[in-house]
């Protein structure tokens, strides 16, 4: 990740790095693929946190994003439970009580309020929480500062690798880990990730930074174009760094922006390109649009077009596939005005191809990080997004998830 003076990243750090948090995990036998063997765990706080978060936008939402959308935001929130294996979702009225019995089993393990805490859950959708394995676990976590890297372990079901970071900057700290590898696509998606901060933060920002921050980053993976009922993603903050209250608007302000943003992009950037069965990572930078929306669509419609995401698993310098992606977005688009390079080498330009050396764009095509750049020509306003190859591995892994 590209690093700047605004911030600093911390070796091995990770979402207990910041000071006063604490987490654990153990094994409930919820996950029956966990790699880690671990499926349940906690993160604390020693003392009340603001909060915020942002949620799946499926109409369909499971009992744990319901919960926490009764909750937040908040200005006394003590802990966050969550479970791999087992979704609970489009589980009925019993779904929310279990949920409630698994806010109140972690509250009873920290010491807080059930109103304090926060449940996460991922897994298979339909099923109900095995609530006598998921208590039994509860009871068993002993949380520590460097607890951290088990939560990210524990939360994961179909990744590869545990997802977590931290960062300093200006005095504070801000940590986090993230799960997912499949049913991503932007505005959330089958995805949790829990972010924290010692800054002392202002309510009011610490939710609009939050925003902020998504947008640049969760709002802009996609996997493969679907979305679940348990994306969630939360921000807390206890201000044990000390100060004053960042409000929007200052340099700490400022600061504390730029240094979520850098977490949050490098969590995102982890989940694309950990994505089930995935063995690149695809980056589209889009510039030239007329409108930031314009941008946004065209990098996000590129990195979904499954067109695309198979040509780069193979290795085919097939760029037609990039532009008439583009061309169906919904942006604003003039072809004579268009051009594209890929991972630095110029394909088209002014919406005429351009001679090339074949072998040479294989050749890149064949890295780990494929760069796709795309020049609508038409105005100030650029995004990236980021996405990943399409390859058999994610038919067998998802044609057998239940089996």
């Amino acid at each position: 990740m590209k690093t700047d003076t605004d911030y600093k990243i911390i070796p091995n750090g990770t979402i207990t790095s910041p000071l006063g948090f604490k987490a654990g995990a153990a094994y409930g036998g919820i996950n029956k693929h966990a790699r880690f063997n671990l499926d349940v765990s906690i993160l604390a706080s020693d003392v009340p946190c603001l909060a915020a978060g942002e949620f799946t936008t499926n109409k369909i939402k499971a009992a744990s994003v319901l919960l926490c959308q009764q909750i937040l935001p908040s200005k006394s929130v003590r802990a966050v439970v969550a479970n791999s294996g087992c979704a609970n979702a489009s589980t009925g009225e019993q779904g929310h009580l279990d949920a409630s019995n698994m806010a109140s089993a972690a509250a009873a393990q920290v010491g807080a309020r059930l109103g304090e805490v926060l449940v996460a859950s991922t897994g298979v959708i339909g099923r109900r929480l095995p609530v006598d394995l998921l208590n039994s676990a509860i009871s068993r976590i002993n949380l520590s500062r460097d607890g951290g890297h088990d939560m990210a372990k524990a939360i994961m079901t179909t990744d590869t690798v545990p997802k977590e970071i931290a960062v300093e900057a200006g005095g504070f700290i801000i940590g986090g880990i993230a799960k997912g590898a499949g049913m991503i696509h932007p505005n959330m998606a089958t995805m949790l990730s829990f972010l924290t901060t010692d800054a002392p933060l202002e309510q009011g920002f610490l939710s609009s930074s939050l925003k902020e921050a998504i947008d640049l980053s969760f709002n802009m993976i996609s996997v493969d174009g679907d979305t679940s009922p348990n994306d969630s993603l939360i921000l807390l903050s206890n201000g044990m760094a000390g100060g004053e209250p960042i409000r929007g608007g200052s340099e700490r302000a400022r600061l504390f922006q730029s240094a979520l943003n850098a977490v949050c992009v490098h969590l995102a950037r982890s989940v694309a390109r950990d994505g089930e069965g995935a063995t690149k990572l695809i980056e589209v930078n889009v510039r030239g649009a007329a409108s930031m929306s314009d941008a946004r669509i065209t990098a996000r419609t590129i990195t979904t077009s499954p067109l695309v995401k198979t040509a780069v698993h193979g290795n085919d310098p097939n760029w037609g596939r990039i532009v008439v992606a583009a061309g169906r977005s919904g942006a604003e688009l003039v072809e004579n005005k268009i051009s594209l390079d890929i991972s630095g080498i110029p394909v088209v330009s002014e919406g005429m191809p351009l001679p090339f050396d074949a072998d040479k764009l294989v050749a890149a095509l064949k890295l780990p990080d494929v760069q796709i750049n795309f020049d609508l020509g038409l105005g100030p306003y650029s995004a990236t997004a980021w996405g990943c190859d399409l390859s058999a591995e994610y038919v067998s892994i998802n044609a057998d998830y239940t089996t």
